[in-house]
């Protein structure tokens, strides 16, 4: 029987991931959060509930080390963005396998200026400067998006809508400047297998979104966002899983927006339409064969608020704030 860890459980993507392995009769889940109160932790048996510090704490790979020894876990899927570089540094001393990118395609896509710099040469991108001297000098056409260098979800983003009003944010490079582009924007689950090869990109329509993770969408068969994703995942180094979200410019043309090394919160639908990450996820990391192709079908979803009920002695305890996932 295979042991499997999953961070992050209080998140709409962890939760999906502990459902996808809880499917399957070869696998024992153990779910982990920095919070008692996270509902993915209900979701296992109470002796496979664990609590973890934040991941940027100090200590926090240190207890993933340890745990992952005392419970003999066999394969590690964190589901939290900011866990995921200290796990990948350390990722021979885990005593598990990290079902992750590797440390070089984490760095790359969790700063969306050095991922703008790697794909734009292999696809269309939009235009993007650090905030500073390189983003006045351009020839926007305005208004722009600038959006914070690294963070998730649509935290920071806002429109400028003047030269005057960029030349007010001063030299910034924690700050990107990017062309605003108008066309409808996509969500792409990709999975690649150890060699690179997409085994699948799975486009989905972000049709009713909050706090960054959508809740309302559809599938959608289109080559073109299709292959655009499988583009980026090779100009980024892709083995296992990532969402590209993609938007269309002014031609129509799918263009990059950034990718999210990790899996999503609307994991739920890719599944749900044919294609179980979380599961193929697994049987990578163990070394298992996997198709070279997943079709999917085209699927609607909306999402609602479910509750897990317990008795109140089996919540955990915990010092650490509730957090959330993104899209």
């Amino acid at each position: 029987m295979t042991r499997v860890l999953v961070t992050g459980a209080g998140g709409p993507a962890g939760i999906s991931v502990i459902r996808s392995l809880l499917s399957r009769d070869d696998v024992d889940v153990f779910a982990a959060d920095m919070d008692g109160w996270a509902g993915g932790l209900y979701l296992v048996p109470a002796d496979r509930r664990r609590i973890v510090p934040p991941g940027k704490a100090p200590g926090f790979v240190d207890e993933i080390i340890a745990m992952c020894a005392s419970d003999a876990i066999d394969v590690l899927f964190s589901t939290v963005d900011v866990e995921l570089p200290p796990l990948a540094r350390r990722r021979d001393e885990l005593g598990a396998t990290l079902a992750a990118p590797s440390l070089d395609t984490l760095e790359t896509c969790l700063d969306k200026f050095a991922l703008a710099v790697r794909c734009s040469p292999l696809l269309r991108t939009p235009t993007t400067h650090l905030v500073g001297p390189a983003a006045l000098a351009e020839d926007w056409s305005f208004p722009i998006i600038v959006k914070p260098r690294s963070g998730a979800g649509s935290r920071g983003v806002r429109l400028v809508h003047s030269r005057d009003d960029l030349a007010a944010l001063g030299d910034d490079p924690s700050l990107i400047a990017q062309e605003h582009l108008p066309g409808e924007e996509y969500s792409v689950d990709v999975i690649a297998n150890a060699d690179g090869h997409v085994m699948a990109a799975v486009p989905r329509t972000r049709t009713r979104v909050d706090s960054g993770v959508s809740i309302a969408g559809r599938t959608v068969r289109d080559a073109g966002l299709e292959s655009t994703a499988a583009a980026v995942a090779s100009a980024i180094g892709l083995t296992g899983v990532a969402n590209v979200q993609l938007r269309r410019d002014t031609a129509g043309t799918p263009a990059l927006l950034e990718v999210n090394p990790r899996f999503p919160g609307a994991m739920p639908l890719t599944i749900a339409a044919g294609v179980d990450m979380p599961s193929l996820a697994l049987d990578l990391a163990l070394g298992l064969d996997t198709p070279d192709t997943v079709p999917f079908r085209e699927l609607a979803n909306v999402r609602y608020l479910e509750d897990v009920f317990v008795e109140p002695g089996e919540i955990l305890l915990s010092e650490n704030a509730a957090h959330g996932e993104e899209d």
